[in-house]
């Protein structure tokens, strides 16, 4: 039977319809505002970053970025909304060590770390640093390890975050001292109790260095590979015969599994233009972090900062035990 001609145009032009909506989709986006979800507490480094991030973003795209904090669980909670969002674009995530890398051997996740997201950008990376009251009688690290062994059990040592719970048991691990690891559900409640003396160490950011320069705390040494430009002063662990104590942390913006990478490559340009501000960069810089270097800012880079963590650390947590629900 012989098919209309006009019939044959309208088919063809019904067949084109989806692959011409989807191409002017990605042409046009955004077209609305576009959500961040931080996996955090607000006021904190990593929601102080990503804010500072989005403001500078919202001139490149032409739309606002809202900023959602979804805490708990070590960001696997605000980590699996993201997951679970449509991935068009208009749904990204700020992810940490924690929450893209290391829940995965901790908890029982709905979702995967490493494949239901498609990297954007790393954003900034940094050291950890161990941090002391300031009547701890220790002059430096290797003072403090021998006191520990010393006197063991008698000191306590807080962790809010997944990343200083290991780092933390790592040590003890390796310096074999024993004392007491106190949880917290936020940093700030284990910052507190740190300045009042009811614990005695913790690890954290470099953003708490300020509360060493007035004398509020100590800080025995950081966990990068070289001295910290900003604290010179502290040395790394692994000067002071503690080198399996190494953490380099990093955030970065993610969206869902599947987002176009028409979209991702926006999206990443828009990151990149934000980095590249002075203003944004001194902000990231008072924080106590490093701006990953421009040639870095790439989807690639992202994607090869987690999956180094997952092969560097997945086994170390096996090895020391530690699993959470």
């Amino acid at each position: 039977m012989r098919i209309p001609r006009r019939r044959l145009h309208l088919a063809a032009g019904a067949a084109a319809l989806p692959a011409m909506s989807r191409i002017a989709w990605a042409q046009v986006y955004p077209s609305r505002p576009i959500t961040m979800i931080v996996p955090g507490l607000a006021g904190l480094g990593g929601d102080t970053i990503g804010r500072l991030v989005a403001e500078r973003m919202r001139g490149s795209l032409g739309q606002p970025i809202i900023i959602e904090n979804v805490s708990g669980a070590s960001g696997s909670i605000g980590t699996g909304r993201a997951a679970r969002a449509r991935p068009d674009g208009y749904t990204i995530v700020i992810g940490f060590n924690s929450s893209h890398a290391l829940n995965g051997a901790l908890y029982s996740l709905r979702y995967d770390v490493l494949n239901d997201f498609e990297p954007i950008s790393p954003l900034v990376m940094g050291p950890i640093v161990f941090y002391a009251r300031k009547t701890m009688p220790a002059k430096d690290l290797n003072d403090l390890i021998d006191w520990l062994k010393a006197n063991p059990d008698k000191a306590s040592a807080g962790f809010a975050t997944v990343g200083h719970h290991l780092l933390t048991a790592l040590f003890q691990k390796q310096t074999g001292t024993k004392f007491t690891l106190v949880p917290y559900r936020g940093v700030p409640a284990a910052l507190q109790d740190l300045v009042a003396g009811r614990i005695d160490l913790l690890f954290g950011t470099p953003d708490l260095l300020p509360l060493v320069r007035g004398g509020i705390m100590k800080a025995y040494a950081v966990t990068s590979d070289t001295r910290f430009a900003q604290a010179p002063d502290i040395p790394t662990f692994a000067e002071m015969g503690v080198p399996a104590v190494f953490w380099s942390t990093w955030n970065g913006l993610f969206a869902p599994r599947g987002t176009p990478r028409d979209i991702i490559g926006k999206l990443n340009a828009a990151a990149v233009e934000a980095l590249a501000d002075p203003l944004v960069r001194s902000r990231i810089a008072d924080l106590g972090y490093d701006t990953v270097p421009r040639e870095r800012q790439t989807p690639e880079t992202l994607a090869g900062l987690q999956k180094a963590d997952v092969e560097k650390w997945w086994p170390i947590i096996k090895e020391l035990g530690i699993k959470l629900d």
